[in-house]
C-alpha cells in the first residue's frame, strides 16, 4: 500500500485548468499537467481499505491500488506497465472518463476520493515522456485474420487485444482518418488529437492494418467481407441521433450536435467537409441537453466567438451532494461543473422545449415551459408541464445534443441480415456474438450510448470471445 497516513496528511488536489481568458482563444488542451511530486502526493492518499472499491466501480477493472502503491513508491515504469494490463488507452480515460472508480473510492465514504483519473494520466504520460511505451509485435503469428469495422474505442481495443494474440487485424474506418467519435466528436481542448495519433501509430507498428475512407457495405461488400476474414466484429457506435420532432424544426439554424462538433473538429485539422459551415461567431446559441456533448457544444461555441450560450436540460437540476437513492459505492447523479461551463454561458434545467418559430433566414426562437417530475403508483418519474410557465428564448441557432437512440439503421447492419434488441441495438448472445455465424459486436453498437471506459471494457470482452472463437481456446482476459 502508499502511505498508511497518507489521506491524512495529504488533502483532494483537484485538476488545474488554464486561465479562462486564455483558453478561449485557443483549441489546445484546457488541462495543465501537474508537477510529478503532486502526482506521488495524491497517490499516498490511497488507503489500505481491505476491500478496494474503486476495483469494482471501474469498468476494466483497474488495478487502482497497486498501481497507485507504486506511483507513491516512484517505480513509475512498473505502474506504467500494470496500467496497461487492464486499459488498453489509459491516455485517453486519464482525460475523459467521468472516474466512476472515484465515486466508489472508500476514502470517499467521509473525504475527498483519491484522484485515480489524474493519477493514471501522469503514470501514462510520463511513460510516454520516458519512451517506456514501445511498439511489441506479437512473436507469432496465428494465421487468422480478423476485421473490426469501426475505429472507435471499442473497435480500437479489441484490435489491439486480437493482435496481440497473433492474429491478423484489419480496421475499417468510413471517415478519413481513425478514431471515430474520439477524433470527430470530442473538442480538441478536451482531447487533443495528437494523443491519439500517437497511439495509432503504436498500433500500426504492432501490425495493426488500418483501412480509413472505406465504408463497409458500399464500398467493401458484406459478402466479401465474410470470405475474406475468419472473423468480422463490429464496433460502429450508437451514431443515431435522438431528433426533437416539433413544429419548426427543419428551419435553417438547428442542428444536432455530432454535426456541428464533427465540422468543428475537421475544420480544425484541415479536413474537407461537404455541409454547409455551422459557425457560432456573433450568434446567440441554445444548447438542448445538459450532458457531456452538450457541454462540448458551449465551449465550442465560446471558442468560436459566441455572443451568448444558454444550455437547457429538460431534468431537473441535480444535488450537489449525495442522495439517499444514490448511495455509497454507486455512481451518483450530481451537478456536475465543466471547464465549458466555467467560460461563460447560462444553464437551466427543467425545460421542455414546445417548437421552435423563425422564417426563412433561420431559427429565431423557441418556445418553452417549465415542467416537473412527479412519481407514479409504481413510483415511475411522470412529466408534468407546469401551468401558465409559458416563456421564450431568443436564438440564431439551436444545437441538439439530447443523445443517442442506436446504431444507424440500414447499409451493412441490414444487409448482413442482423437480430436487434428491444432497445434497438445490435442483438448478440453473451459470447457476443450476433446471429449471424463469424460476426460479432461490441461497444455502443451492441451495449448502447455509455462511457469511453465501457467502449473499451466491451472490446477486450469481445476479442477474449473472438480469439476463443478461432482458436478454441484464449490467453486473452475477459474483463
Amino acid at each position: 500500500m502508499a502511505d498508511p497516513k497518507g489521506f491524512l496528511k495529504f488533502k483532494r488536489q483537484h485538476a488545474e485548468y488554464r486561465p479562462v481568458c486564455r483558453r478561449v482563444k485557443d483549441w489546445c488542451d484546457v488541462v495543465v499537467m501537474r508537477p510529478k511530486k503532486v502526482s506521488v502526493e495524491q497517490a499516498a492518499r490511497c488507503m489500505d481499505c481491505g476491500t478496494p472499491f474503486c476495483h469494482w466501480g471501474c469498468p476494466v477493472s483497474n488495478y487502482i491500488s497497486e498501481w497507485n502503491d507504486l506511483l507513491y513508491q516512484g517505480r513509475w515504469a512498473e505502474a506504467a506497465r500494470l496500467l496497461e494490463e487492464t486499459n488498453n488507452f489509459p491516455e485517453i480515460t486519464g482525460r475523459l472518463c467521468p472516474a466512476p472508480c472515484e465515486y466508489s473510492c472508500v476514502l470517499g465514504i467521509n473525504d475527498d476520493p483519491v484522484t485515480i483519473r489524474e493519477n493514471e494520466l501522469a503514470i501514462i504520460e510520463h511513460a510516454f515522456a520516458e519512451g517506456l511505451i514501445r511498439p511489441e509485435p506479437p512473436k507469432e503469428r496465428t494465421g487468422k485474420k480478423v476485421a473490426v469495422v469501426g475505429s472507435g474505442p471499442a473497435g480500437l481495443a479489441c484490435a489491439d487485444q486480437l493482435n496481440k494474440a497473433g492474429h491478423s487485424v484489419t480496421v475499417f474506418e468510413r471517415d478519413g482518418k481513425a478514431g471515430g467519435v474520439l477524433r470527430y466528436g470530442i473538442p480538441d481542448f478536451k482531447l487533443e488529437k495528437g494523443v491519439i495519433d500517437r497511439r495509432l501509430t503504436l498500433l500500426k507498428k504492432e501490425g495493426v492494418e488500418f483501412r480509413t475512407g472505406t465504408e463497409v457495405g458500399t464500398d467493401y461488400p458484406p459478402e466479401k467481407l465474410l470470405k475474406d476474414f475468419d472473423a468480422v466484429c463490429l464496433s460502429g457506435g450508437s451514431r443515431a441521433p435522438r431528433d426533437l420532432k416539433i413544429e419548426g424544426r427543419d428551419l435553417p439554424g438547428v442542428y444536432f450536435a455530432m454535426e456541428y462538433l464533427t465540422q468543428s473538429n475537421k475544420r480544425g485539422a484541415g479536413e474537407k467537409y461537404s455541409e454547409k459551415d455551422i459557425i457560432a461567431k456573433g450568434k446567440t446559441v441554445v444548447v438542448i441537453g445538459g450532458g457531456d456533448t452538450g457541454s462540448d457544444c458551449v465551449g465550442t461555441a465560446n471558442r468560436q466567438g459566441a455572443k451568448k450560450v444558454i444550455q437547457i436540460e429538460l431534468l431537473a437540476k441535480p444535488p450537489r451532494e449525495r442522495s439517499c437513492d444514490f448511495p455509497w459505492p454507486k455512481y451518483p447523479m450530481l451537478l456536475k461543473t465543466s471547464s465549458s461551463h466555467e467560460e461563460g454561458g447560462d444553464r437551466k434545467w427543467s425545460i421542455l422545449t414546445k417548437k421552435f418559430s423563425g422564417d426563412a433566414s433561420g431559427v429565431k426562437k423557441l418556445h418553452c415551459v417549465k415542467v416537473k417530475f412527479e412519481k407514479d403508483p409504481k413510483g415511475c418519474p411522470v412529466m408534468q408541464e407546469v401551468k401558465g410557465s409559458g416563456f421564450e428564448i431568443a436564438a440564431d441557432m439551436v444545437v441538439l445534443a439530447m443523445g443517442f437512440t442506436g446504431p444507424e439503421r440500414g447499409g451493412l447492419l441490414e444487409l448482413l441480415g442482423l437480430e436487434f434488441d428491444p432497445r434497438g441495438n445490435v442483438k448478440t448472445g453473451p459470447d457476443f456474438q450476433t446471429n449471424v455465424k463469424q460476426v460479432f459486436a461490441c461497444g455502443d453498437i451492441r451495449r448502447g450510448q455509455s462511457l469511453i471506459v465501457w467502449a473499451i471494457s466491451e472490446g477486450r470482452k469481445a476479442a477474449h470471445y473472438i480469439d476463443r472463437h478461432l482458436t478454441g481456446k484464449t490467453a486473452l482476459p475477459g474483463i
